[in-house]
């Protein structure tokens, strides 16, 4: 073993001889040289520089690796964290770590660096980039995580020491919104809770005053209720033939902060604020001493949650419940073996295994695979870091299949989100949804404990509509990416059709060599940017003609008339996509229609006697066209009825047998002895319109029907 040659005035923080020990009584044959070349090399490294505390910067790595020591890692995490701000803060190189330490620190370390740059309000191209990096070092090897954990939660126990109050604060949120969030989806609510309570003290300082000013107060008006209470626990549980470690506390000044927000109370109306776990030998004894406690003490209705027949995604196990002890007090009851309860506290990291010398861990974190798979979907840095905010943020529940696979999704979610979660392919195809075997909506939101079946078609693709609701990353991502790429098919087509049409203007047949010099002219990369350029008006008609056909806009050449010029048809394109129907004039095929075109925007499509079209718009007008065979449209209708029994259900019943399928009514005024109703209504075409709005008319109780 080397010489300890760390400076004498370094406090209380671990000498290397020490550091190497605490690895050595876990891991026996860890290597004892890789740990003292780090320790030396980072104090070197570091030199003269020094923390706000005014202690050497040094310090601050070391007292990183011994968290991770606690954490009973292995020897190349450990040197990880004694070298994970060299190469951010000091003159050493990546490929300098790589030679001295090994490709795999080098790479520990390059992806701490990256999470390192990552800032908690950041929305722009850098922070999406590091993130993407990150995840994509973290699915490869999650000790990237628990060394930046290990850092951030040291970072925050010395943060007082920063004369900056916004530093601190925005340091502070930094951690509350991403750091303490990673830490719970991996388990390590231990971490979890001392980071927030750190950040919590920062952020809201006048209410953590208050909230341990109480539980100071609380706790020398009742003494030492929390043993008293925890020994009564284990006494019951004895004296009824079970063994178990009781262990209780008063729960976290943020965790009751929480609560009394979540549920608008004072403190003193918060009953909850202690918490027990009780340790036991095996799951059966779990269940044996939930029913021992509950048969002692009345269950508080709705408390109770199986976390060991559903673990949450991130591992833990546990059963809790609220009890009304015997003073009076609601308190919470965590039940778990002493396997469950390393995994509570240890989160991730508890699975850290040793045999022959080298670390062994069977870990799979799924959340990081969401994110992984959403990495090569993303279609901008803003999506990205909304996506895995998502993920990481959200409360969980647990729904199942027909089969029984349990599926986790944040709350909030719907058949959709389970789709996607279950396969992307389930998701695209999704048509209808049972939740406990009666047909929903899609939109319905589920919980704890739904069985879901999807329905599914081969003919169904995403629909727009759904981006409404879903809150999966996920299945917002497979969404976004389908109706990104039909937009662009779309845009294409209806770009193609008004590049033809315009090229009909032209008095000549183009020459081969026309569209190429055209690009070059207007700066565009291909045929496909050119005619998206065209639909989005990116380009004018004129520009257009003159880089196709130089001269061609002159008064010496004459386009052809415009009587000649045919209408554009949006014949297979979708409303919405490419273009969209006015909501002024709500145009239905069999309406003559115009499309007005302006720059970067979708054409907007009006009947041609809309009233909006006489104020004199400033837009392109495009000549347009129905397909023969369209799907149909939605048309407006105002409809005033005398005010007599039965006249609304008349309405329905006539609309119902024309085969009108009401999207949306609405009684928009009372007059005396009428009403006035605006009503949307499914029709294939403007003759289907007029039938309707004939027999509407024929209707006794119906004085009007008009189209708006």
């Amino acid at each position: 073993m080397q010489q300890d040659t760390r400076p004498a005035h370094i406090g209380q923080v671990l000498r290397q001889y020490e550091l190497v020990e605490r690895v050595r009584s876990y891991d026996p044959d860890a290597d004892e040289g890789l740990i003292n070349r780090a320790y030396v090399f980072s104090m070197k490294a570091h030199g003269s520089q020094t923390r706000a505390s005014g202690d050497p910067y040094f310090s601050h790595p070391i007292e990183v690796a011994g968290i991770l020591t606690d954490l009973k890692l292995d020897d190349e995490t450990i040197v990880t964290g004694i070298l994970h701000d060299t190469i951010e803060d000091t003159v050493a190189t990546p490929d300098e770590v790589e030679r001295l330490f090994g490709a795999n620190v080098a790479r520990l370390v390059d992806g701490v660096t990256k999470l390192s740059k990552i800032e908690a309000q950041s929305e722009n191209e850098r922070a999406a980039e590091n993130l993407r990096k990150f995840l994509l070092a973290l699915s490869g090897d999650i000790r990237v995580l628990l060394v930046k954990l290990a850092d951030r939660l040291h970072n925050m126990r010395t943060l007082h020491h920063i004369k900056n109050e916004d530093k601190r604060r925005r340091i502070a949120r930094e951690t509350m919104d991403i750091y303490a969030p990673l830490a719970e989806r991996i388990g390590m609510y231990e971490i979890m809770n001392e980071m927030q309570t750190l950040a919590f003290r920062q952020l809201e300082p006048d209410a953590y005053a208050s909230i341990t000013r109480r539980l100071a107060q609380l706790h020398s008006e009742g003494g030492d209720l929390v043993s008293r209470i925890g020994l009564g626990l284990q006494l019951h549980l004895a004296d009824n033939g079970l063994e178990a470690e009781v262990m209780g506390r008063e729960k976290h000044p943020y965790s009751i902060w929480r609560k009394m927000a979540e549920r608008h109370i004072s403190f003193e109306q918060l009953s909850d604020v202690m918490a027990f776990r009780v340790i036991v030998q095996d799951i059966d004894e779990c269940y044996r001493a939930l029913g021992l406690i509950q048969r002692r003490w009345p269950m508080v209705p709705g408390r109770f949650k199986d976390f060991i027949s559903t673990p949450k995604r991130n591992g833990y196990c546990s059963l809790h419940t609220s009890v009304i002890h015997d003073s009076k007090m609601r308190i919470e009851v965590q039940i778990r073996t002493r396997e469950m309860h390393l995994q509570a506290e240890k989160g991730l990291a508890a699975h850290w295994a040793y045999k022959e010398g080298k670390p062994v861990a069977d870990i799979h974190v799924p959340w990081i695979d969401d994110l992984v798979e959403i990495l090569d979907h993303a279609d901008s840095p803003e999506e990205l870091l909304e996506h895995t905010r998502m993920a990481m943020y959200q409360d969980r529940i647990f729904a199942f299949t027909p089969k029984g696979e349990l599926i986790q999704l944040p709350k909030g979610a719907t058949p959709v989100d389970f789709a996607y979660a279950v396969h992307t392919r389930l998701g695209d195809k999704t048509v209808g949804a049972k939740v406990n075997g009666r047909v929903v909506p899609l939109r319905t939101l589920l919980d704890n404990g739904d069985q879901v079946d999807i329905l599914t078609s081969d003919a169904q693709t995403p629909q727009p509509s759904w981006l409404r609701f879903v809150a999966t990353g996920k299945a917002r991502s497979a969404v976004r990416r389908f109706v990104r790429h039909k937009e662009r098919d779309e845009t294409v087509e209806l770009g193609t059709k008004i590049y033809d049409e315009i090229v009909a203007r032209l008095p000549v047949p183009l020459p081969k060599e026309a569209v190429p010099r055209a690009l070059k002219k207007l700066k565009l990369e291909d045929v496909e940017a050119l005619m998206i350029a065209i639909a989005r008006k990116r380009v004018g008609d004129e520009a257009l003609m003159e880089a196709l056909m130089p001269g061609s806009t002159g008064g010496d050449v004459a386009p052809r008339p415009s009587s000649q010029r045919r209408a554009i048809s949006i014949r297979g394109l979708t409303p919405g996509v490419a273009f969209h129907l006015a909501q002024c004039c709500h145009p239905i095929p069999g309406d003559r229609i115009v499309g007005l075109r302006r720059e970067d925007e979708e054409i907007e499509v009006h009947a041609i006697g809309c009233d909006l079209l006489a104020t004199g718009i400033d837009a392109d007008w495009l000549d347009l066209s129905w397909s023969d065979d369209s799907d149909g449209a939605t048309a407006r209708l105002c409809i005033i009825v005398r005010d007599v029994a039965g006249a609304l259900g008349t309405m329905a019943t006539i609309l119902g047998q024309k085969g009108a399928n009401i999207i949306n009514l609405a009684q928009v005024h009372r007059d005396g002895s009428f009403h006035t109703f605006h009503v949307d209504v499914e029709v294939h075409d403007l003759a289907h319109l007029h039938t309707i709005m004939a027999a509407l008319r024929a209707a006794d109780p119906v004085s009007s029907v008009e189209r708006l």
